[in-house]
Order: C-alpha cells, then structure tokens, then sequence
C-alpha cells in the first residue's frame, strides 16, 4: 500500500473483559475482576508498552436491568484514573463526566486534580447523559431534551474552562521568608452568571500542566458534531465503513471554520474492534467463538432499548419492523447510533438476529478479524482516504485482544512509519501533536 508520513493516534477503550458483548463468558476472561485495580493497572502497562497515547474510560451513572446477562458495573473513572496515573509515566488518562448530572465547580477541580496528580495527562471526554436510567437516580423526572441538554453542555464547559483559567501564572509565591504563599492578584472570581448557572468561583486549586486538559467528545447526531466542532480537540465516533467514515470525518471538519478553528486542531477516531488471528481462518474462529456465546436476551434487549420498540414481539430471522420504528428525531438519545443501525440492517439486508451478531462485538463501531498485516492495511486505508486521524481501539476481549494488538500490530504499524517508537513528549496534549492551553497573565 501507498505509505503515508501521516502519525496515528490511538486510544484504548478500556471496559472490563473487553468489548464483545458475550467476552465475558469467555473461558479466558476474568469477569470476577472487573472491579480489581490491579487488573486495570496491568491493561494500562501494557497500553504504554506499545506507546498509545491514551486510555479511555467511559462512564454511566445508572444499572441498566441486563446486569442479568453482562459486566456492566464499572469503577468510578477518576478514582480509577488517579490510581493508574501513579502505576504508568507516560499515557494519558480520558475519563467521561456528564454535563447533565453534575456541576461545573466540582468537574473543574476533579479533572485539575487528576492532571496535577498525572503530571499533566488528564483528558476529558464530554458527554451529556442518555437514558431514563440514569434520569431517576439524581431526581424523578425523565431525561432532558436532547437540544436542551447540549444547550447546557455549552454552558457547562464555558465556566468549566472559566475556571481552570482562574489562576494566571505566577500565583504562587510561596516565598518562606517574607511569607506571601500566593499573589491573589493572579486569582480571579468568574462571576458566571448564565441561563443554567450562576459560579463565582475561582478555583480553589493551582493552574494545572497542561492549561486545560484534552477535550474529547462522541455525539453523532447533527447537534453533537455542531459542539465538537467548536470545542473538542479529539472525537471518538463509530463508523462502520470507509465511506461513513469519510463522510463523517469532511461534515465535522467543514463545521469547524465558523468557530474560527483549524482542521488541524481535531482528530478523529473511529472506535475499531480488531480480532486477531495470526491466519485470516484464525481470527475469524476467535469471532465465531465469540459469538456463540452471545446472550439473545440481552441482544434483544440492546437493539429494543436503541429503536425504543419492543423487537421481542416481533420474528427474529425477519427483518427490522421499519413501520413500527420510531423516527430518529423522535429518540431522546444516542440519535447518531439509531440512524446508524437503520440504514446498516437495510444496507446490508440483515434480520434482527444478524444485526445482534454484527454488532455484538463493536456496537456499531468498525469491526473486522484478520492477520496483523490486514488490521494494519485497513487502518492505513483509514488514513489515506481522509477517515479517520487515528483510531479508538475497541479489543473484544481483554487482555488477550489487547496483547495481540501491541505484540503483533504495532510493530507492523511502527515499520509503516504510521506510529511512535517511543514518547517524545510528558503530557497528553503533546501526543496529541496540541501544545499547552494558552495560560491567562503570560506577557511577552
């Protein structure tokens, strides 16, 4: 294949036993450590043996009922994060926090604590919360409007940032013989006073090393790519082929003129589930394995809860019932994902079993088993067609799919020119080619 200069960025998405849907009844996988530090630091060692730039926890503030069938329990991500920051020197640490159920102050001090506790890898992934689930465990009432939910998430990252700005260099003095600890002068109140909140501030802690942490976000929907537009520094997208994911790679990248950003400044990383076989028949085996140990239960209930319809009454060896389907401006949530399903079951001509099977290990996200040459191969041609910057790495069962990536791709990438040696910078900004956020009170 043509060989491209363009470097790679990848990002490990890290989630208990991995991300088939059935990984955990795996017989090598360890379910019953999915909430063992221990297990997390080994994955993150292993994650910065093969020099990825970062890690990613997602994060969810309900139980859904399909516990019965799946790991779905998952340790708090800065807890788990600050832990990791002190068993790893170089990869950088992304952990999810809603902007629909908690409050500006306490995101800006979690995410400044974590990047002085890492040394400046802190990383935010910005979501607004989806599900009823969720809705009921912070007041009885049902989840916001999509709209009305980014409308506050502007507002929320606004003070956010308001806030981590309030200390200018310099602030601290800490001068023991005349003993002046800080300039109070460099420490400014925000006075934030908007439609959803009202934050005097300032911060109580230090400006942090990096200025701002890495700003992530993952909507789809046409709301969604209007706010990465104007403030994320990555995207982690789910895109199923090249063309989808050229297409959405041009749209968000056009969007982003009108708020006077440069390409440049954002890269795209379409989530991608590798099974790896060191023969094509191999890997397909290890996806086949897989799937024989998928739950119709709770595929059944993956897919209803995504179409907001009940697919147990309907046959499934038939197709979607795409009378009955809500429009994906009637969902509440996930809008990007609920469009994709459609028009991949229509394309691809699925039944609903099969659409369970073809998701089950990625969710929507590109998926393919394969030798490390061709895992290789379609990430290059990811590239080169203008799809992706880099990829979030989606290994279907953990640690053997995330092992098989760094033993055996990498290196192959690495020989391509496609990616790192070996870290050439200390904070998560820098592998992500951003330098630090401008700091307030710096004169030339």
């Amino acid at each position: 294949m043509t060989q491209t200069k363009k470097q790679l960025h990848l990002n490990l998405f890290l989630m208990s036993t991995g991300h088939h849907e059935a990984s955990w009844r795996h017989p090598d996988s360890t379910p019953e450590r999915a909430v063992d530090v221990h297990y997390y630091v080994k994955l993150a060692q292993t994650a910065e043996r093969g020099k990825l730039d970062s890690i990613f926890l997602a994060d969810s503030y309900g139980l859904p009922p399909t516990i019965q069938y799946k790991v779905l329990q998952g340790l708090e991500p800065f807890t788990l994060l600050s832990a990791l920051a002190m068993a790893t020197k170089h990869i950088g640490l992304i952990g999810t926090a809603s902007t629909t159920y908690n409050e500006p102050f306490h995101i800006a001090r979690k995410f400044a604590s974590l990047d002085l506790i890492s040394g400046g890898r802190a990383g935010w992934n910005i979501v607004t919360s989806t599900g009823n689930t969720t809705a009921f465990n912070f007041r009885d009432e049902q989840l916001p409007e999509h709209s009305m939910r980014y409308r506050r998430a502007e507002e929320f990252l606004q003070v956010v940032k308001s806030l981590w700005d309030s200390w200018e260099d310099g602030a601290l003095i800490i001068d023991k013989q005349s003993g002046v600890y800080a300039n109070p002068e460099r420490i400014k109140r925000i006075d934030h006073k908007g439609e959803h909140y009202a934050v005097r501030g300032p911060l109580n802690l230090p400006r942090m090393p990096q200025g701002h942490p890495l700003l992530v976000q993952a909507g789809a929907s046409d709301t969604g790519k209007e706010f990465a537009a104007m403030a994320a520094e990555a995207v982690f997208t789910a895109q199923n082929t090249l063309q989808g994911g050229r297409d959405f790679y041009s749209d968000l990248k056009s969007r982003m003129a009108k708020y006077g950003r440069s390409t440049d400044s954002l890269c795209v990383l379409p989530g991608f589930c590798a099974i790896i076989g060191d023969t094509e028949a191999e890997a397909k085996e290890k996806e086949q394995e897989l799937h024989e140990l998928v739950q119709i239960d709770y595929g059944l209930y993956r897919l209803s809860n995504l179409f907001g319809i009940d697919l147990s009454a309907y046959p499934l060896d038939g197709p979607l019932p795409y009378a009955d389907l809500p429009q994906t401006e009637q969902i509440n949530s996930q809008k990007g994902r609920h469009q994709m399903f459609i028009e991949m079951a229509q394309q691809e001509k699925l039944s609903i079993r099969q659409l369970m099977m073809r998701t089950a290990s990625s969710r929507g996200h590109f998926s393919m088993a394969g030798t490390p040459l061709q895992i290789a191969d379609a990430m290059e041609r990811w590239a080169v067609a203008g799809a992706a910057d880099g990829f979030n790495l989606m290994p279907p069962s953990l640690p053997s799919g995330l092992d098989d990536f760094v033993d055996k791709v990498i290196p192959e990438l690495q020989n391509r020119g496609l990616f790192r040696t070996d870290y050439t910078g200390s904070t998560l900004r820098e592998h992500y080619g951003r330098s630090a956020e401008a700091r307030p009170g710096v004169h030339a």
